[in-house]
């Protein structure tokens, strides 16, 4: 396809005007974030509220408080856990991981990060990780994904899973946001591809996330559609819902960037 000089000056302009705007913004953020949690970090003593088993291959869902934390964690070796979530108060406000990456400028999610709502309010504060190795692009399994990995075999996807747990709710497939996946180790190479990291989770990895607001989260504990095991084998998660710490007044996840105080703002709005 030829673009014409006038398209190309756009384009030009448009990815321009983009640097710019990310370059003020990442001069707000720390040099770098935090590194990695250390596996075998423990919950403070008597915060647990609820703990549940997800098998593989199935869902299940919570309410979480504002103030209140879920933590996703591979006891039983190396899963990847698909996440959607709603406001409590209003289903039509809903996780959008589009938004998470371009207000944050970046798809690498970690200690610090925050995950926003289509409204531009922090839904979850990302307070304790073990890898940074989560999915923001590529979204959850679906029959179609699943035919395509393993064949003809029925088996259980992460859109089914979100549809059933949905119409529990009183919600319906409209009400489905795209999926966020942990521990699933994806990244773009410099042409722009899709590609899995091998070796980058393990047994005891867990990610903590810190609500913002009070909200109905789901999880899927699916294979991820780019995961090269050649078998259908996912392991049970665990789901921790516990009492987080109250946030600091220098809280990482509220100052790391101009963007998420602004999200703040909006949430204290």
């Amino acid at each position: 396809m030829t673009v014409s000089v006038e398209t190309q000056k756009f384009i030009e302009e448009n990815k321009r005007r983009y640097e710019e705007l990310k370059a003020a913004g990442q001069q707000h953020a720390p040099k770098a974030l935090p590194g990695p949690t250390p596996r075998g970090t423990l919950l403070p003593e008597g915060a647990a509220i609820h703990a549940e088993t997800i098998p593989g291959g199935w869902y299940w869902s919570t309410p979480l408080k504002a103030g209140e934390a879920l933590r996703i964690h591979l006891a039983h070796g190396p899963a990847a856990v698909s996440m959607i979530a709603w406001s409590a108060a209003d289903a039509s406000e809903r996780l959008n991981y589009a938004d998470t990456v371009k207000v944050q400028w970046t798809s690498a999610l970690g200690k610090g990060r925050v995950l926003f709502s289509d409204m531009g309010r922090v839904m979850f504060s990302l307070i304790e990780d073990t890898t940074g190795m989560h999915d923001a692009l590529v979204g959850g399994s679906t029959p179609a994904s699943n035919r395509a990995r393993y064949g003809e075999t029925v088996l259980r996807n992460t859109r089914d899973n979100f549809i059933l747990e949905a119409l529990k709710l009183g919600l319906d497939k409209r009400d489905i946001p795209p999926a966020l996946t942990f521990f699933a180790p994806v990244r773009t190479d410099a042409d722009g591809n899709f590609r899995w990291i091998d070796g980058a989770r393990q047994q005891g990895d867990f990610v903590d996330l810190r609500a913002e607001m009070d909200l109905i989260v789901a999880l899927s504990n699916c294979p991820h559609p780019m995961d090269p095991a050649p078998d259908y084998a996912p392991p049970p998660v665990e789901a921790i819902r516990f009492q987080a710490p109250a946030p600091a007044a220098d809280d990482l996840c509220r100052t790391a960037t101009i963007e998420a105080v602004r999200g703040f703002e909006n949430n204290a709005r």
